[in-house]
């Protein structure tokens, strides 16, 4: 059980710690509204490794083949889906209306359904599956086991993420420092977007 749980910790921070378009997105969308709603996003985001860790256990490899195929049209609705949030953070930005308008309720669910759109993370949960089904994961407690490792690891990163993001805030809290960040921000989500249909 300790290795299901340690190996579901690893794969969780594996998938979440290299920071792209949505860490960039959860850090600048933190900065400008306020930590519980950075905090709803991060867990957004964390429930969907957790779901693509419980789909990678009942049928990583078979889940893996279907979503292989459309894989590409997946980057490319999650790409255009980034650079149309870039740019209306930025329109946001100049009205300064973000901090209203944004909640913990469309925060979360906002970047659940981009996290979703990412078809990397099924496949990679799929091979770590796949590939330590026999010692690591020999049945269904197992794998529980092993999807709320990953669930608590990616959980705790996108928290980390939202915590610097809401620090960035407080340094920035003029509107001019939020239209800065937005800016920034928006720049950087852009160029990982199109990374992510590049690559």
């Amino acid at each position: 059980m300790i290795s299901a749980f340690v190996a579901g910790v690893v794969a969780g921070y594996g998938v979440a710690i290299p920071v792209g378009a949505i860490g960039a997105l959860l850090i600048s969308l933190t900065a400008r509204t306020s930590l519980r709603v950075g905090a709803a996003a991060a867990l957004g985001v964390a429930t969907a490794d957790g779901l693509y860790a419980l789909a990678a256990v009942l049928g990583g490899a078979a889940l893996a083949k279907v979503i292989e195929p459309v894989a590409d049209p997946m980057r490319w609705a999650a790409a255009i889906v980034l650079a149309g949030l870039a740019i209306k953070t930025v329109v946001d930005a100049r009205k300064q209306s973000q901090r209203k308008e944004v909640t913990a309720r469309s925060a979360y669910f906002g970047l659940l359904g981009l996290t979703v759109l990412n078809p990397a993370t099924i496949i990679y949960f799929g091979a770590l599956v796949l590939g330590m089904q026999a010692d690591v994961v020999p049945d269904l407690v197992h794998g529980m086991v092993f999807v709320l490792g990953a669930l608590l690891a990616s959980a705790s990163w996108q928290l980390l993420l939202a915590g610097s993001g809401s620090l960035v805030g407080r340094v920035l809290t003029g509107s001019r420092g939020r239209l800065v960040t937005a800016l920034v921000s928006s720049g950087v989500i852009i160029v990982l977007a199109v990374r992510l249909v590049a690559g």
